[in-house]
C-alpha cells in the first residue's frame, strides 16, 4: 500500500515539475537582461523586481497553461518561490530567507540550473479497458475441467457458415443470455466511461492521471440518474447536504433582488457578511470539492482549453467521477457564483475587487488543489475555475452521447440473438452434415407462410384472452386485421365466424310504464283548453 501511495504521489508531481521547468526555461532565456546602478555601483546582466514581474506576468497571461485570468499579486508570489528555491538571487548572491517584492531591488540569476528532476516512473504496460466477457463463467469457478474442443476452419466449415448468402439456411437457435446483473452494469459503466475519458485526453494510459481501481462505478451511475429537473444530484444521505444555513445564504445572493423589494434585509454591509458566512464554510472543506485523487485528471485537461468543446467534454466526465455529494456541492456553488458576476444590482462585495476576480480567487483552493503543496497550484486553480464558471451549465450536464452508448450496450446484451451452427466460433452445436438445395418457389412458400405460424398464434392469444373486455379485443382483432388481412382472413374466412367470437346479448324488454298502472281507475280529466 505504501508503495502504490508514493508511486501515485511521484505521477502527480510529474506534470508539475514538467510546467515548473518550461515556465523557468522561458524566463531565464527570455527575461531582459541590462546594466543598472544601485548606490554608485554598477551591476551588468541583471533586473529589477518590478522589471521582472511586469515581464512574468506578461508570460503567464499569454501561456496555455494559465491564461489572462492571473493577476499581479500571484506572479509576486509565483517569484518568491522562484527566489526561494534559487531560481533567481539578489545582487549580492542572497538568497532563501529573503523576502521578494514588487519594487526598484536587483535581481540576477544563478549559474546554477534550478530545473527540478522528474521523478522516475516504474515501467507499466498499456491499460486496455476490456469490457466484461459474459460468456465467462461467474468467479471463484473453475475451468480446468471443461472439456474444449478446438475448431478447425476448413472448407466445409467454411461454406456452411456462409451458406445464407448463398440461399440456403441452416437450422439455428435462440441463445439467451445470462442475466445482467447490478455488478455488471457497473462494470460497463465504469469501463466505458473512462475509455471515453482516455480517448478525449489522447492518453496511451489514465495511469498518468488517475488510479482507475479507486474509479467508483457507483458515484457515476448516481451522478447519471438521480438527479432534479434542474439536472442536480440528489443525495440518498441527507446528513451530506449542505447545512441549511449555508444553503440559504447561497440562496439569498443567488437570487439578489433589485433595491425596491422591501423583503430584502438593506442594512449596509448586509451582502458582505453573507458572502463571508459562505465563504468560510468552504474554506474549512477537508477536501476540495474536485478531490484530490482527480487532481491529475482535471489539471491534464488544461491542455486541451484551446479546443473548448474537447475540453468541454473531457471536464464532463471528470465530474461525473466525483463523489455525489462533492458534485452536488460543486454545482450549487457554480451557479451561485455565475449568477453572481451577472447580476448588475449586486453591490460591490470587496473594496479593491472586481467580482468576478473576487469569485475565482474566493472559492478556487476549495475547488482544486493537490494533496502536496505544489508551486503552480494557485495559478492552475484560477484557469480552471474561470473555465468551469463560464461554462458550468454544460460542464454540469451528463454527456448525452456517454449515456446514449453504455444503454444500448447494455440492451444489446439483454436481447434474445440467433446463432447458426459453426457461427461465432460456436463448437457447442454440431455443424449439419448435409445441406439440401431448395428450389425458388420453395423458398418464397417457406417465406411467406413461415412468418405466418407466430402471427396466428398471437391471434389465438388474443382470442382467448380473458382478461381483455369485450370493447378491447374487438378493438385489437381490427388492428390485427388492418396489419395482416392474409393471416385474419384464413382464421375468420366469414362474417358469420367471425361473430360466433362475439354473440349478440338478448335484447333487454322495456320497462312496464308502471307509473301508468298505479291508478288505473281513476276517472280522466280533461285538461283546459287554450282556445280563446
Amino acid at each position: 500500500m505504501l508503495s502504490s501511495e508514493l508511486s501515485l504521489k511521484e505521477k502527480g508531481r510529474t506534470d508539475f515539475s514538467r510546467k515548473w521547468n518550461e515556465t523557468v526555461e522561458l524566463f531565464r532565456a527570455k527575461m531582459p537582461l541590462r546594466k543598472h546602478r544601485c548606490r554608485f555601483k554598477s551591476y551588468e546582466h541583471c533586473f529589477t523586481a518590478t522589471e521582472a514581474v511586469d515581464w512574468l506576468h506578461e508570460l503567464l497571461r499569454r501561456s496555455q497553461n494559465f491564461g489572462p485570468e492571473v493577476t499581479r499579486k500571484q506572479t509576486v508570489q509565483l517569484l518568491k518561490k522562484f527566489l526561494k528555491n534559487h531560481v533567481i538571487e539578489d545582487i549580492k548572491g542572497k538568497w532563501g530567507q529573503e523576502d521578494f517584492e514588487d519594487n526598484r531591488h536587483l535581481y540576477r540569476f544563478p549559474p546554477s540550473s534550478p530545473l527540478k528532476p522528474y521523478p522516475k516512473r516504474p515501467p507499466y504496460q498499456k491499460d486496455v479497458i476490456e469490457f466484461p466477457k459474459w460468456d465467462d463463467p461467474p468467479p471463484g469457478t473453475s475451468q480446468e475441467n471443461i472439456p474444449v474442443r478446438p475448431l478447425v476452419m476448413n472448407p466445409e466449415m467454411w461454406y456452411k457458415r456462409h451458406s445464407i448468402a448463398i440461399g440456403e439456411v441452416p437450422a439455428c437457435r435462440l441463445v439467451h443470455r445470462r442475466q445482467v446483473t447490478e455488478a455488471n452494469v457497473e462494470e460497463i459503466w465504469k469501463s466505458m466511461t473512462l475509455s471515453y475519458l482516455q480517448k478525449i485526453l489522447g492518453l496511451d494510459s489514465l495511469e498518468e492521471v488517475l488510479d482507475i481501481k479507486l474509479v467508483n462505478s457507483k458515484f457515476i451511475i448516481h451522478n447519471v440518474y438521480s438527479v432534479s429537473k434542474q439536472g442536480v444530484v440528489i443525495l440518498d444521505d441527507k446528513s451530506k447536504e449542505l447545512p441549511h444555513w449555508v444553503l440559504s445564504a447561497m440562496k439569498c445572493l443567488a437570487n439578489w433582488p433589485n433595491c425596491s423589494d422591501l423583503k430584502q434585509p438593506m442594512y449596509l454591509g448586509f451582502e458582505k457578511d453573507v458572502f463571508k458566512t459562505i465563504a468560510d464554510y468552504y474554506g474549512h472543506l477537508k477536501e476540495p470539492l474536485l478531490t484530490f485523487h482527480l487532481f491529475d485528471a482535471f489539471v491534464s485537461v488544461l491542455g486541451l482549453l484551446q479546443k473548448e468543446k474537447m475540453a468541454i467534454e473531457a471536464f464532463q466526465i471528470c465530474c461525473l467521477l466525483l463523489p455525489p455529494e462533492n458534485r452536488r456541492k460543486l454545482q450549487l456553488l457554480m451557479r451561485m457564483m455565475a449568477r453572481i458576476c451577472l447580476n448588475k444590482e449586486m453591490p460591490p462585495l470587496c473594496d479593491g475587487f472586481g467580482t468576478r476576480t473576487l469569485m475565482v480567487q474566493t472559492f478556487s483552493h476549495c475547488i482544486l488543489c493537490s494533496k502536496d503543496e505544489v508551486d503552480l497550484d494557485d495559478l492552475l486553480a484560477a484557469r480552471l475555475v474561470t473555465f468551469l464558471m463560464d461554462n458550468y451549465q454544460e460542464i454540469l450536464k451528463v454527456p448525452l452521447a456517454l449515456q446514449t452508448s453504455i444503454e444500448e450496450r447494455v440492451a444489446h446484451l439483454q436481447r434474445v440473438q440467433i446463432k447458426y451452427p459453426g457461427a461465432d466460433m460456436d463448437i457447442t452445436l454440431s455443424a449439419p452434415s448435409f445441406c439440401r438445395q431448395i428450389s425458388p418457389e420453395e423458398f418464397e412458400f417457406q417465406r411467406a407462410y413461415g412468418s405466418q405460424e407466430p402471427l396466428a398464434a398471437l391471434l389465438e392469444e388474443v382470442i382467448t384472452d380473458a382478461k381483455l373486455s369485450s370493447k378491447e379485443k374487438k378493438k385489437k382483432l381490427k388492428q390485427f386485421q388492418k396489419s395482416y388481412p392474409e393471416v385474419y382472413q384464413e382464421r375468420f374466412p366469414t362474417p358469420e365466424s367471425e361473430a360466433l367470437l362475439f354473440p349478440e346479448k338478448p335484447k333487454a324488454k322495456p320497462q312496464l310504464l308502471m307509473w301508468a298502472l298505479k291508478n288505473p281507475f281513476q276517472p280522466f280529466q280533461r285538461t283546459r283548453s287554450f282556445r280563446m
